[in-house]
Order: structure tokens, then C-alpha cells, then sequence
């Protein structure tokens, strides 16, 4: 079967198994929401300065939403020894990770893209340059953390303390494409008179396009170990 075959057929699996697990999706939503309350509570009444930080806190919480998501998928395979009988399958290794990498940014750029509303009503913040680039931005974005976290996650989840040490390691690799999402939502949500928005969503995009190229050339030699 050819890599990009196999690539679907293990994607097909991921969903399924996404789905038995939806409860989980679930729990990481109501989190989601739980953090953006309380970034809220801790600014306070002053509109004016929820509604210019809500590109901030929505990039924050999707982040620490990313993790939880991760860890959680890799978890999954991890368990059971599913992971090791997967390998033991003639399976392109670049294979099972762009399978599992494509369904885990399903889930972020879903879980973002349902949290885009509710940033909408609690922080008074509207999309001036039109929702569907404030989708895109959200979905470049979490392609992005899912990249470099997929790959970690896998590599974490054996260690004894991987839940400490999957943040440890994405968070400060994921800073430039992290930065680029959270300009690029502040100016879709606020205004773009300078047109700077394309800028910072082609950042996003060049970081996309690098990780996603060498974390699938990598994924395969971890297996090995």
C-alpha cells in the first residue's frame, strides 16, 4: 500500500478512535473555557482591555488546551502496546505520523474554532477583517503546536514524568509560530488598515511547512529506538 494510502487508512483509525473517545474532547473544551473565564475575572470590567488582549488569552488557553489534547492522543497509542504493534505492521513510518498529526489538528483547530465565539462574548471582541481569516488563522496556528507536539508527545509519553516534560520542551520550540498566530488574530480582530495580517500568517505558514516536513522525517527514526 502506498505511504499516502496508508497515510488515510491510519487517519480513518485515528477519527474512529477520536470519536469513542469524545468525552475527552469534551473535558478539554470545558477547560478551554474555564481558562478564558478566568483570564476575564483577572482583567476585570475594563472592556477596553479584554477586547485588545483576546487574541492573547485565546492563543493561551488553545495552548494549554494543545497539551492536554497531546498527551491524551499519545496516550491512546502508547497503552496496550498499540504503538509497538503498529510499527511491527509494514507501515511507513512518516505514515503514522502524518495520520496521527492531521486528526490531532482536527481536534485543536475544532476545539479553537469553537472557542473563537466564545472569546466573542466574553472579551466584546469582533473579526473586523472577517471571520473565515480568523478560522484560517486559528487553524494555521494550531497545525503549528500540533507539528512538533505529536512528535514530542510520542517521545514524552514513555518518560515517567512526560506530562511535565511535553510543555517543557514544546512550548519554547513553538514561540515564532505562536507569535505570528497571536499577531495575526490581534490585527484580523481589531483592524488591518496596514495590511500586516498576511504577513504574519505567512510566518505561521513557513514554520508549518518546515516541522511538518522534519518532524515527519524524524517520527519514523524515534520508533526505532
Amino acid at each position: 500500500m502506498e505511504p499516502i494510502a496508508q497515510c488515510f487508512t491510519l487517519a480513518r483509525k485515528e477519527l474512529l478512535l477520536q470519536w469513542r473517545t469524545r468525552a475527552r474532547f469534551g473535558s478539554v473544551l470545558v477547560f478551554g473555557v474555564t481558562a478564558l473565564l478566568i483570564f476575564s475575572f483577572a482583567v476585570g470590567p475594563d472592556s477596553t482591555a479584554l477586547k485588545a488582549h483576546a487574541s492573547g488569552y485565546l492563543w493561551l488557553a488553545l495552548l494549554l488546551m494543545s497539551t492536554l489534547s497531546l498527551q491524551e492522543s499519545a496516550r491512546l497509542d502508547v497503552q496496550n502496546g498499540a504503538l509497538e504493534a503498529l510499527v511491527l505492521l509494514p507501515v511507513d513510518g512518516r505514515a503514522l505520523y502524518y495520520a496521527k498529526a492531521l486528526v490531532n489538528t482536527i481536534t485543536l483547530g475544532t476545539l479553537g474554532t469553537l472557542l473563537v465565539p466564545i472569546v466573542a462574548v466574553l472579551y466584546d471582541a469582533s473579526a473586523k477583517e472577517g471571520v473565515g481569516l480568523l478560522v484560517l488563522s486559528v487553524w494555521l496556528g494550531a497545525a503549528a503546536l500540533v507539528a512538533p507536539g505529536t512528535l514530542y508527545a510520542v517521545l514524552t509519553s514513555r518518560a515517567r514524568a512526560g506530562d511535565v516534560m511535553l510543555p517543557l520542551l514544546l512550548f519554547p520550540l513553538v514561540v515564532p509560530a505562536l507569535l505570528g498566530s497571536v499577531k495575526a488574530t490581534e490585527v484580523i480582530m481589531l483592524g488591518d488598515p496596514m495590511g500586516r495580517v498576511y504577513s504574519w500568517l505567512g510566518l505561521v505558514i513557513a514554520f508549518d511547512a518546515i516541522y511538518w516536513s522534519l518532524c515527519g522525517l524524524l517520527y519514523p527514526l524515534l520508533l526505532e529506538d
